[in-house]
Formats: structure tokens, C-alpha cells, sequence
């Protein structure tokens, strides 16, 4: 619900707070005392276009703000969580306007777009004045509107999540398509490249293997030389290291039989000779393998090159081009698969189509029943309200289209986000008037009362916390103004109500009677706005009864219109 609302220096105001309750809150007032004013105001703190021109006179700067009560909700949540803004029990919107012309909007004490303001705004308040803030005047609404009057949340939740599924095979498909339509433009360069990699018959590893074979051919004399040098000083020689060594065990053994400490170095000594031993043995042996091929090593070097050269040619290393060829061994085996996954992939489109197809006839059937039914109960509202030869219409129209996603009764169509329904809320308010759209109806005082009778008729399903009517009474008196205040006071047990009368009928029905004045102060007009109490509540009703002049019967009447709404 909305609280309070703070003005400062906005237009006629000089400073003011309005608190509020819930249920119904009447504003009356003379013409021009401010009225306007005070919407004007709280429109300005719901982000509409701000202006300097109502900054007031010898002040820099205008501030509204409004506090807000029990209007958390998921999609509120979610637009402050989005942009880092601390969610707490309360909502305070505040907009503060320079005579400059630059506005600043402030979120819970967090700056703000205009932007974020006008969309946390819209979700809980609902504003109804002349062609102002009039959410239903919104085609897109509609849809959403008749669903939650018809109650088929399962439908479209179920509609929808067929249409994702089949965009999603859809975007499958086009993209085997696109691999298919680019296998095709490249498959000639595809299969030069792949039988000029296979002509190299490469094997994983090959290129060290290669860079150590040439390594060592190009390297046999020194090899063979180095291993003959250190074959003769390990063995073959006279004074060998083998020999040393030998020798040095002997003398160890003798010195061990005397001190037994000798022992572990004998050890060592016996290990180190069997080292040199197998060294030895393996020099010998390397020596008789070193192979001496130039042969082999121009065809290593040759090799080599080729296998340098497609690499650069490729851009990859040596493992780089054996994944290449993999890579071109798949897209061939994909061109062979291609056709039959393109194939599948459409049969599954084909039955998706059909099974979207009848979820979208079940959603728009359920829709053109609830339409004849709001309908009917619109007509009885608007006449209730004083337009007795009101036609209203559920327009629900189909889009044709030869590549439909959504085939019914031999024809296609196209299949939106919630359905193939495009739905539009038509009206005449008068006999022999064609039903035009909502926004097109001329008369302030006719849209107000065709959104009461909406408001009314879809009550139990409208998520907007508060609902806001301005010029809700023009052109209407008598017995059509105490249908129209027993209408709101109904709708405030739902939503919170604030409106807008110059009707004693309407203003006896409220909660809560604020009432605004203006006055001379320091020689300035000044806009005051007072919470009536009981007693100052039949004042203000008597004085829309009989004028300025109250007397004992626009007194009593006025007491009598209070004590039958009680009754409501």
C-alpha cells in the first residue's frame, strides 16, 4: 500500500505529508485547489516526464517521495536486485527536480534511472487519470489480463515450453544445415587436404623420433671415436680402470681379514668394479652399433623437411596436424551423416509443430470462452456505471502465414511467445458506435469508468497493489455515482484505492476523506491537504451536496450517504 507521500515545493505546495490507509481513500476539493496537483505530483515520483515549470516559484529544486508498504513481489525483487539496490520492508521512490530542468531518482536512498523508477512504478501502482499512466490502455496487457481472468496459467506455461523446445530443435536444425550447406562448398578442399596429409602416412611421435635418429647419424665418427676412447680406458688398456679397480679389491680383501672395518669399503669397491664392468660391456657393444648411413640420414633429412613444410603450411605442429587429419576424417564421416540427422532432426520438428499446435488450439479455446464471459460482465459493469449501451469486445484475431509454426484445420498461422492469439480489448460507448480500441475513446470520465468496470471484473486476478482514479466522476451523477462509489469501495477490499470525486455519493464511501484547500500565506497561494475526521468528513460531504453554504438537510443527507456505505 502506499503510506505517506512527501511534497516540497512542487507547484502550489509548499510542504506537505499525506498518509494513507488501506481500503478506499477519497481527495475532494474545490476546483483548482490542487487536486491535480497532488497526482501530478505522485505521477512525477512514478517516473512520467518531469518539467522545471513545476518547481516552485523562488525555490531550486522540487522533492517528491512516496513510502511504500507490503508491495514486495518477485518481479520488484528482481528489478533491485538487478541493479544492486538493498530491498527492505519498505519501498521509498523519491525524485527530487531542479529548476535546471535535471531530475535525480533515488531507490531505498540508492540513485536510480528514471527509467528503473517508471518500471518499479508500474508494477504497483496503477495510476487512472485523463490519457495518463493507464496500464490497460497497454494492447500488450490484454493478453496477460484475459489469461489471468480465464485462469489458463497452465496452458501457456505449457504453450511455452513447447515453443522453446521447438526453437530449439529449429535452431538445431539450421545449424546441421549450415554444416551440411559449408561440408558441401569445401568438401573438394576437404578431401585435397585430407589425402595430401594421409599421403605422409604420419605416425604419433614421428617427428622426435626423426629429429633423434638424423641427430645420431650425423654424429656416428664422433660417437665411434669417443666410444673407443672410453672403451679402452675402462678395459681394454693396460693401466684400465677396470684393472685399478680389480687390483684395489684385492688389496681391500687382505686389509678386511686384519680389521674388519675394511669390510663395508670392500663392499663399495666389488660395486663400483661391477659398474665398470657393465659399462665397459655396453661401451664395447655400443661401439660395434654405431651406424654409419649416409643414405639413411638423407632420407631422415628429407622427411624431416616434408613434414616442416606441410606444418607450416597448416599452421600446426607436427601433433597439430595429425588432429587436423582426425578433424577432416570427422567431416567426411559428418557429410555422410549429415543427411540422415537432418532427417531426424525434422521429423522431430514435424511432431513438435503438431504438438504445439494442439496446446495453441486448447489455450485459445479456453480464451474464447473467458472472453464471452468478461464480456458479459463488462457490459453489466459499464451499465452499472452509468454506460448502459456500452459494447465491449474481446477482439481475438490469428496471424496467416504459409510457414506457420502452428497448422489448425488445414491453415497455418504464426505462433507468438503466449499462443497464436494477437487479443484486444474493443469498445463503443454508445448505441450505433463501432467498437474502436480502448485508447481511442475520447472521454477522461469514460476511460476512468471503463477501467473501474475492468478493475472490477478482473479484481481477483489483478497483481497491481494500487489503483489510482482520477476524473473518475465526470459527466455522472445520481444513482450511476452510487453505483460507481459501491463499485470502488468493493474493489478497495482487493487493492488499495485512492480517487479523485467532486460526488457526495462517491466521497461517502471512503476510509479515508482527505481533503484539499488552498490559502494565503506570506501573501502566497499555498495547497494544503487535511485528514478529515468524522464530524469535518459530513462537512466536506454536505458541502458537495449543497455548495459552500452547508444547511441542517445537506448535513443530514450527508450523514445518511455515511451511514449507508458502512453497509457496502
Amino acid at each position: 500500500m502506499l503510506f505517506s507521500l512527501y511534497i516540497k515545493n512542487y507547484a502550489l505546495i509548499q510542504e506537505l505529508t499525506v498518509e494513507f490507509t488501506p481500503g478506499l481513500t477519497i481527495i475532494t476539493g474545490e476546483t483548482g485547489a490542487g487536486k491535480s496537483v497532488l497526482i501530478g505530483a505522485l505521477n512525477m515520483v512514478l517516473g512520467e516526464r518531469a518539467s522545471s515549470d513545476f518547481v516552485r516559484s523562488g525555490s531550486t529544486k522540487a522533492v517528491i517521495e512516496a513510502v511504500l508498504k507490503d508491495v514486495h513481489s518477485e518481479k520488484i525483487d528482481c528489478l533491485l536486485n538487478t541493479t544492486e539496490i538493498e530491498t527492505t520492508s519498505e519501498l521509498i521512490l523519491r525524485r527530487e527536480l531542479s529548476t535546471s530542468g535535471q531530475s535525480r531518482c533515488f531507490i531505498n536512498d540508492t540513485p536510480s534511472s528514471v527509467s528503473l523508477l517508471k518500471q518499479v512504478g508500474d508494477v504497483i501502482i496503477d495510476l487512472h487519470g485523463q490519457h495518463e499512466h493507464q496500464m490497460l490502455l497497454n494492447t500488450d496487457t490484454h493478453e496477460t489480463l484475459l489469461d489471468d481472468f480465464a485462469r489458463c496459467t497452465p496452458e501457456v506455461t505449457a504453450y511455452k515450453a513447447s515453443r522453446s523446445e521447438l526453437q530449439k530443435l529449429q535452431q538445431q536444425l539450421n545449424k546441421l544445415k549450415k554444416e551440411a550447406s559449408d561440408i558441401h562448398e569445401k568438401k573438394e578442399m576437404v578431401e585435397f587436404q585430407l589425402n595430401e596429409i594421409n599421403l605422409l602416412d604420419l605416425i604419433s611421435g614421428e617427428d622426435e623420433t626423426i629429429e633423434t635418429e638424423i641427430t645420431l647419424l650425423e654424429n656416428a665418427e664422433a660417437l665411434f671415436s669417443l666410444s673407443t676412447s672410453l672403451s679402452e680406458l675402462l678395459y681394454d688398456s693396460e693401466h684400465s680402470v677396470y684393472s685399478s679397480i680389480a687390483l684395489g679389491v684385492q688389496l681391500l680383501e687382505k686389509l678386511a681379514i686384519i680389521d674388519k672395518r675394511f669390510e663395508i669399503h670392500l663392499e663399495e669397491t666389488r660395486t663400483a668394479k661391477s659398474i665398470i664392468d657393465e659399462l665397459a660391456r655396453f661401451t664395447r657393444s655400443y661401439q660395434s652399433d654405431v651406424d654409419f648411413n649416409p643414405g639413411r640420414l638423407d632420407f631422415l633429412r628429407e622427411r624431416q623437411l616434408k613434414l616442416q613444410r606441410i606444418c607450416k603450411k597448416y599452421g600446426r605442429t607436427f601433433s597439430g596436424l595429425i588432429d587436423l587429419r582426425n578433424e577432416l576424417d570427422a567431416k567426411i564421416a559428418l557429410e555422410d551423416n549429415l543427411d540422415e540427422e537432418i532427417s531426424r532432426t525434422d521429423q522431430h520438428i514435424t511432431l513438435q509443430k503438431a504438438e504445439l499446435s494442439k496446446l495453441a488450439e486448447t489455450l485459445s479455446g479456453k480464451r474464447h470462452q473467458a472472453a464471452q464471459l468478461l464480456e458479459t460482465v463488462i457490459q453489466q459493469q459499464l451499465a452499472e456505471l452509468g454506460i448502459p449501451n456500452a459494447t465491449f469486445i474481446v477482439s481475438i484475431a490469428h496471424e496467416e502465414e504459409s510457414e506457420g509454426d502452428i497448422s489448425i484445420e488445414g491453415k497455418k498461422f504464426s505462433a507468438f511467445s503466449s499462443g497464436f492469439d494477437r487479443i484486444e480489448f474493443l469498445i463503443s460507448a454508445n448505441l450505433g458506435e463501432k467498437p474502436r480500441p480502448l485508447e481511442k475513446v475520447a472521454s477522461g470520465g469514460e476511460i476512468s469508468r471503463i477501467m473501474l468496470a475492468m478493475k472490477s471484473a478482473l479484481a481477483g486476478s489483478d497483481k497491481l497493489p494500487i489503483l489510482i482514479f482520477d476524473e473518475i466522476d465526470t459527466g455522472i451523477s445520481g444513482r450511476v455515482a452510487e453505483a460507481v462509489g459501491k463499485s470502488l469501495k468493493k474493489l478497495s477490499r482487493l487493492h488499495q484505492i485512492i480517487a479523485i470525486t467532486h460526488l457526495p455519493q462517491i466521497a461517502a464511501m471512503a476510509d479515508l476523506h482527505l481533503q484539499v484547500q488552498k490559502s494565503l500565506q506570506n501573501d502566497r497561494t499555498v495547497t494544503e491537504v487535511t485528514t478529515l475526521d468524522h464530524a469535518s468528513r459530513l462537512e466536506a460531504i454536505a458541502g458537495l451536496i449543497s455548495g459552500k453554504e452547508n444547511s441542517t438537510s445537506s448535513l443530514n443527507l450527508a450523514a445518511e450517504l455515511v451511514a449507508a456505505a458502512e453497509s457496502v
